[in-house]
């Protein structure tokens, strides 16, 4: 008896093909393509081994890096500051921004909050007493708020922001008028009496009752005060500051209590006007107070040393908490100071929700992250479970989730260690985005794992498994990686922390499922050895105690019985190199009569049953009994069962190919469409939460006072003194742009050079009508005005240190010349001048200088002489134009607007003054003006790599390009359906669609791949390439849906639309063009197969080799050319009965023909003849 071959023997008959034979495989173009596929798989393979036999080791210390990982998030940060999560570092307006930083300071000079009254009804007219009475009512309230904190009381006077408070060299009479000075509060009521109500400043005098605004006699105060200090000034300032009128309307708007300096135009105060043909107010539909307060280190500077903070160790942190305890308050109390039954309703918000919206934003909803990994868990423990205990993984698929999430918060532990901070994004998006990503991966290996070739040795299925998933996988996951590290290119720093962390928790996913998770197969394989059962591995599993083998039989005559109609077997093919051609040539051992496919590559051939030991025992037990029935279909029915028996055979007719064509073209079309429909912007209302008040005041504030404080900077660099008339020109072109807000009629637009001037020419006129009265001559001053003694002071000023006074000037000059121009040589002398003594029209130009102005006071009856010399400012380095933009509705108005801004300060700087435009709507506005170049850019970068990544790693241009083509089609056509959706274009959608590129790689590749390393036709290579990867890729459609479905629930509308949405149609479109458009793309326009099936003709050959019970496989011989390498690849091997009288024969097939009948007659023997090639011919 001849001795049984081991299992790595080839049969003792084979014979390697001779050099001189004909051509076994495509003309070595593929030679090195094959060849470093085969190396790579190689390597695969080896660490899929080593893997295999040391799983307890690599599982251990792959739990213990990723959790020593996971430790990081301890020293997260989660980043909620607007202007760091939107504004791009290095741009332009990072540098812009880093200069007012520099000069001013970290924070702005004040805070606003805000109440808006509407009417329930919409479109009521809110211009009535009653209305106005419920403002005074809501606005009382708000005003009244006090808060304690640190064993003190806070109210709005001891916070607010106060304009122009005066300088007064009594410390105690100072301090009094500082109480009483009102606070900045821009609000209607300001046109009537009432509006003093809210003022909450007091002063006491021994013996009469608290001095408030609502009692205040300007005369009387300064009578009673006048003993104690010198109050000329404050008396010029009281009469500047008149009273508001009564009777005055809100037509025009109102004054503040100065009606010099304080005018609140119409558009801060009412909304949705409508006026007659004559331009008289008729009616409104809002009104806005709004109240400022001080900035937390103005806060801490004012009460730092008073004896009201001394013993509580005050800080700037703790006047922080002060002002979000005290803003807090004002929203909750003034939100609730109408009744529900009355006819309007009070909208508050302040800058501190914001803050809170934010941070609400970007907190990790445990409940949500729980929720959707426990859905996770049982989606994947559910799928993967089977009744055969031998072949169910449901314990793998619970360790496969639970390792994706380890590997998401490893990422985000490495993230924290490296520096880059949390946003809402990072805390509402990833953890769901990532976990759907990593999971299709787990699905991958684990379907491969389950189908490994019948006979593999025990030590070699972790190996065999990588070596066929490996390559897929790998790619995958480059290409995700790469694709949101082009999505860092988007210049918002929000969206490019989002973008790198996703990039690092995908190369974790990566690391893992490489790794780790071949340790978990491995011990479920070792428990599916030992006869355990799924899940409950304590207990032994009784249906795995079977033993299938199937004991090889002598077919008569090479043929096959009449009962069995196909066989499908997977086999192992020996390739080598010709030394003498240079070709690659690969056979496979003879094993019995071939005969081609029939030419419907749909027939049974492929789509019987798989080639499973199994399957082959079923099928001799059917043939031994004749059984008369068959098994469920239910009980075998799969997605591959559908995908080789439903779905490809329908999907790869002629007809349903011109159908999907037409489809997704007709689809790609009204992509296109719908992309002309995208508009760019992201409005704060589409972040805040639907029916909540701070969306209801955020939409009626867009809806009514859509109005934005800007200001135009001047910078350093260029001499101020000198440069007055191209300062007047740009503050000119600056106001004629179409967005600004139009100054009263009455009243001409003022910067601080147009109050330094007029205030100049003011004191000048006082100053001539003194000397012209007599009562100031060359050599005193004290009889005259406090206006004419400063104007004496500054003409005698030369600005030469070494004779710093020409007292011969005072008539021989002006301060203001015919052209409007201040003298050069006067400027920063008399600006020190100008902002010590006026105070109020300092704060109203909001200048806000850098270097500030020396302190300097005023003495008018200073007899030393020393109150001549007044120190000149420095050359100014910042100083700033405020103004007021209106109608900003759409984001083509701000970019109008940025662009005007832009233009006018290019112009400026021609003339050599260098400004430069600052606000709300440079900062997060501007990133639009180049939004749509950068995701073009992103993107077509992105395709580029694609293609390197798929050409290198699949060897194969032709595929890498059609897998670019549908990613394209892809990306334009979730544009274009953003469109129809109405989900707008911000840097939000943009990371989201250059993300898409990579995340459909995932639809894609494995398809590709799959075609490409099988044989036969296009049509039957794309409908094993389904058979193969419909299931895995259904799956991780279906886990990435199920990780994405916690995004539904949240309570931000924005993750919904912005995230949810667009990131579920992705899904799908990733679904319909992997599995229906690219195996449709492929069975037309695909890549001829990389390998032949050729058969070398052997005279020694009369019968088929038995195989070694336990599978069809043949090893490698040691006896073979050490040229020869082993390439592992599906093959599909028909045997084929002789067709019986009257039975229908298929058609010729698109290859040639092979059959018995056609091996020549000079052979001697019924031996197959050599197959050149062929699939040349496709």
């Amino acid at each position: 008896m001849a001795r049984p071959r081991s299992l790595g023997e080839p049969p003792p008959d084979y014979t390697p093909p001779s050099r001189t034979a004909a051509p076994q495989i495509l003309v070595g173009s593929l030679k090195a393509p094959l060849w470093l596929r085969a190396y790579f798989q190689g390597l695969l393979f080896s660490l899929g081994c080593r893997i295999q036999k040391h799983c307890g080791k690599v599982l251990f210390l792959g739990l213990l890096t990723f959790g020593a990982l996971a430790l990081g998030l301890r020293v997260s940060v989660i980043e909620t500051d607007l202007e760091q999560l939107w504004v791009e570092v290095g741009s332009r307006v990072s540098r812009e921004l880093q200069y007012t930083k520099e000069k001013l300071g970290e924070e702005a000079a004040y805070t606003s909050q805000m109440l808006i009254q509407t009417p329930r009804q919409e479109g009521e007219n809110i211009l009535t007493p009653e209305a106005l009475r419920l403002h005074l009512q809501a606005a009382l309230v708000a005003s009244k708020v006090q808060v304690s904190l640190y064993g003190k009381s806070w109210d709005l006077n001891k916070i607010c922001y106060k304009s122009g408070v005066p300088l007064i060299e009594n410390g105690m009479i100072e301090r009094m008028i500082e109480k009483l000075f009102p606070c900045v509060i821009l609000t209607p009521l300001d046109c009537f009496w009432e509006g003093a109500k809210l003022q909450g400043g007091s002063a006491y005098l021994p013996g009469r009752p608290d001095i408030q605004w609502t009692n205040l006699d300007p005369e009387q105060l300064l009578e009673e005060l006048g003993p104690f200090a010198s109050l000329e000034g404050f008396r010029e300032l009281l009469d500047k500051a008149q009273a508001p009128s009564v009777a005055q309307e809100l037509s025009g708007g109102c004054h503040g209590f100065s009606h010099k300096f304080m005018h609140w135009q119409e558009e801060l105060l009412l909304g949705g006007m409508a006026r007659d043909p004559q331009g008289r107010l008729l009616r409104a539909e809002a009104l806005q107070s709004t109240f400022l307060l001080m900035s937390p280190r103005q806060l801490y500077e004012h009460f730092r040393g008073d004896y009201q903070t001394h013993d509580i160790g005050w800080s700037e942190e703790q006047a922080g908490t002060v002002l979000q305890a005290w803003q807090r308050r004002f929203v909750q109390l003034a939100q609730e100071a109408l009744p529900e039954n009355t006819s309007q309703q009070i909208h508050a918000f302040s800058s501190t929700t914001l803050d809170d919206i934010l941070h609400a934003f970007s907190e990790v909803s445990a409940a949500r992250v729980v929720g959707g990994y426990l859905l996770m868990l049982a989606y994947a423990c559910v799928t993967m479970l089977r009744w055969d205990c031998a072949q169910s993984q449901g314990a793998v698929g619970l360790a496969g989730v639970l390792l994706v999430a380890l590997a998401v918060a490893s990422g985000l532990g490495l993230c924290a260690l490296l520096g880059i901070a949390f946003n809402a994004a990072t805390t509402q998006v990833l953890p769901f985005l990532a976990l759907g990503i990593g999971v299709d991966d787990i699905f991958l290996l684990a379907h491969a794992f389950t189908e490994a070739p019948p006979g593999s040795p025990l030590q070699e299925r972790m190996g065999e498994c990588l070596l066929r998933t490996g390559p897929s996988v790998a790619l995958t996951s480059i290409n995700n990686v790469v694709a949101f590290f082009m999505a860092a290119l988007v210049p918002i720093p929000a969206l490019r922390a989002f973008s790198l962390q996703a990039a690092i928790v995908v190369s974790c996913n990566f690391a893992a499922v490489m790794l780790v998770f071949p340790a978990v197969l491995s011990l479920d394989l070792h428990r599916r050895h030992c006869r355990r059962l799924d899940v409950l591995c304590c207990f032994s599993s009784p249906c795995s105690a079977r033993v299938i083998q199937i004991v090889p039989q002598e077919l008569a005559d090479r043929t096959v019985p009449v009962s069995i109609a196909h066989l499908t077997a997977t086999v192992q093919a020996f390739t080598h190199c010709e030394a003498s051609s240079q070709h690659v040539v690969t056979s496979l051992p003879p094993q019995a009569h071939l005969v081609p496919p029939p030419s419907d590559p749909l027939s049974s051939e492929l789509f019987g049953p798989g080639g499973s030991t199994r399957d082959l025992l079923g099928q001799e037990e059917g043939t031994r009994q004749k059984a008369a029935c068959k098994s469920l279909s239910c009980a075998r029915w799969n997605l591959a069962h559908f995908a080789r028996n439903q779905f490809a055979p329908l999907l790869l007719q002629s007809h349903a190919k011109a159908v999907v064509l037409v489809l997704f073209g007709a689809l790609l079309g009204l992509s296109l469409y719908g992309a002309t429909l995208v508009q760019d912007g992201l409005a704060l209302t589409d972040v805040v939460p639907r029916g909540t008040k701070e969306h209801a005041f955020l939409s009626a504030q867009l809806r009514y006072f859509s109005l934005y404080e800007v200001a135009l900077v001047t910078q350093g660099g260029f001499d101020y003194a000198h440069s007055q008339r191209a300062l007047f020109d740009l503050h000119q072109r600056f106001s004629s742009l179409k967005a600004v807000l139009p100054p009263p009629a009455a009243q001409a637009p003022r910067t601080w050079l147009h109050y330094y001037r007029n205030w100049l020419q003011g004191i000048q006129a006082a100053f001539d009508q003194d000397w012209a009265s007599g009562r100031i001559t060359h050599h005193s001053y004290r009889n005259g005005s406090e206006d004419g003694a400063l104007a004496y002071k500054l003409l005698v000023q030369t600005g030469d240190a070494q004779e710093p006074l020409d007292f011969s000037q005072l008539t021989t000059r002006k301060l203001v010349d015919e052209e409007g121009l201040i003298p050069p040589e006067l400027f920063y002398v008399g600006l020190t001048l100008w902002v010590n003594s006026d105070p109020l029209g300092l704060a109203a130009s909001q200048a806000n200088f850098y270097p500030p102005p020396p302190e300097w006071l005023h003495d008018k009856y200073d007899t030393t002489g020393e109150n001549l010399r007044i120190p000149a400012a420095q050359p100014l380095e910042f100083a700033q134009f405020p103004f007021l933009l209106h109608g900003l509705q759409k984001t083509a108005d701000f970019m109008e607007a940025i662009e005007g801004a832009r233009a006018a300060c290019t112009e400026a700087g021609q003339a050599g003054v260098r400004a430069y435009p600052s606000g709300s709507p440079f900062l997060f506005w501007e990133q639009y003006l180049g939004l749509r170049r950068c995701f073009l850019l992103a993107v077509c970068i992105l395709l580029v790599c694609t293609f390197l990544v798929c050409a290198l790693l699949l060897l194969n241009p032709w595929t890498a390009g059609l897998i670019v083509l549908v990613l394209a089609m892809m990306t334009v056509e979730l544009f274009g359906i953003m469109g129809f959706l109405g989900i707008k274009l911000s840097a939000i959608p943009v990371v989201i669609l250059v993300a898409s590129v990579g995340i459909g790689v995932e639809f894609t590749v494995h398809v590709a791949l799959g075609f490409l390393t099988t044989q036969g036709s296009r049509n039957l290579r794309a409908a094993r390439a389904l058979e193969l990867t419909f299931a895995p890729v259904t799956d991780g459609a279906v886990s990435t849906l199920l990780g994405l479905l916690m995004l539904a629930g949240s309570n931000f509308d924005f993750i919904v639309r912005y995230f949810f949405v667009v990131l579920t149609v992705l899904t799908f479109l990733g679904l319909l063009h992997g599995l229906v458009l690219l195996p449709v793309l492929l069975s037309i326009l695909g890549p001829p197969p990389e390998v032949v099936q050729l058969y070398k003709e052997n005279p020694e050959v009369l019968s088929p080799p038995a195989p070694r019970p336990g599978g069809l496989r043949w090893g490698l011989s040691p006896t073979l050319p050490q040229s020869f390498a082993r390439v592992t690849t599906s093959m599909t091997v028909a045997l084929h009965p002789t067709p019986l009288p009257g039975t229908y024969i298929h058609p010729a097939s698109d290859e040639p023909a092979w059959s018995p009948a056609a091996t020549p007659a000079a052979n001697g023997s019924g031996n197959l003849t050599p197959r050149g090639p062929s699939p040349a011919t496709e």
